[in-house]
């Protein structure tokens, strides 16, 4: 089958940095699909995966762990999916990535796709609405559909991929109070369309800015970029038994300033469930199938910002480009349908 390799270490300027190859089609465990791959979402961490600043096995060759796509055989033990089903999903990094024409991913860890979505649309989608559902109703301890509860919720770094979900959620599945941050006009507007009540500037101090509306106490936050920047901010504007969930990288992070306070510190890492095989990883089967209700339904939109097709090595370094550059809302895709942009 034809994969898409990448080389470790490298920067984008390498005419290495990615290859495209040949490679057996990979052996099905009882619980594996294999997929015909249609599109994937480039995320950071595939950058940083490349860029050597996240650590994957020796083993793992292609990138792409954001997927969509079509079932084509299934292990032994497996009972949720047949061949021919439609299906989107974030795998694990322990594995090859979706970066091929065919990819192996366990079906635990797989969701129906979304009816009204195409595959770019789809795989858009997996890993953040996955992050945002966890951190918001599995760290943050909200219930989904529970509109009763109030609070406020800050989250810091609204028009990326992760918050463009978590603004969603939290609008549609709680009556929670929500505060997005973005620095420019576009990403504003681009949270404020998602449903965020109030959109701050995260380039200039969030205290003055929150002290300056008359808006609720923050009772929970989501940190989902530069935490370290607005640390402490963030740790001066929680209430007293306030939550507080991070989901960026660090070397060292120091929790006592939110000892005064009995601040409660979360960590959400998308990919635990898969890592560690826990008891309970069908679980992320459940909140997909979910996701793709909610998708279907219209109570939350796609966030696909930008698609490159087709399915080659060099839409690959482009999105990764696009990726590596920031500043823009939502999601980039790569995808083997080249379906206009104004068309999704």
């Amino acid at each position: 089958m034809k994969a898409i390799a990448y080389l470790k270490g490298s920067h984008l300027s390498d005419p290495h940095a990615f290859c495209e190859v040949q490679l057996d089609p990979p052996p099905l465990e009882p619980h594996d699909l294999l997929v015909a791959v249609e599109a994937v979402s480039v995320n950071p961490l595939d950058t940083k995966v490349r860029a050597g600043q996240v650590a994957v096995p020796d083993e793992v060759r292609t990138l792409g762990w954001d997927a969509s796509g079509v079932v084509r055989a299934v292990g032994s033990a497996v009972t949720l999916f047949a061949p021919g089903d439609a299906v989107f999903y974030a795998g694990t990094f322990t594995r090859d990535g979706a970066n091929a024409e065919l990819h192996r991913v366990d079906e635990r860890l797989v969701g129906h796709k979304p009816a009204s979505l195409s595959f770019a649309q789809a795989a858009a989608m997996p890993l953040t609405s996955l992050t945002a559902w966890q951190l918001l109703f599995e760290r943050l301890g909200r219930v989904p559909g529970d509109l009763a509860e109030q609070g406020t919720l800050l989250i810091v770094g609204g028009a990326g991929g992760v918050g463009s979900v978590l603004i969603q959620l939290a609008r549609r599945l709680t009556a929670m109070t929500v505060i997005a941050t973005a620095s420019r006009p576009d990403s504003r507007q681009w949270c404020l369309d998602l449903g965020a009540h109030q959109v701050l500037d995260h380039s200039r101090s969030l205290v003055e800015q929150l002290a300056a509306l008359d808006l609720p106490p923050v009772t929970h936050i989501a940190a989902l970029t530069h935490t370290q920047r607005h640390y402490a901010d963030l740790a001066r504007i929680i209430v007293p038994h306030g939550h507080i969930a991070l989901i960026d990288d660090h070397d060292f992070f120091d929790a006592v300033p939110l000892k005064a306070k009995s601040v409660s510190l979360h960590w959400e890492m998308v990919f635990t469930r898969a890592l560690f095989k826990t008891p309970d990883m069908i679980e992320q089967h459940h909140i997909l199938n979910r996701l793709a209700q909610l998708l279907d339904q219209g109570l939350i939109r796609c966030t696909l910002n930008e698609v490159f097709s087709p399915f080659n090595a060099d839409s690959l370094r482009r999105a990764h480009e696009r990726v590596e550059q920031g500043g823009l809302p939502g999601k980039v895709v790569v995808a083997r349908d080249a379906q206009p942009i104004a068309s999704l």
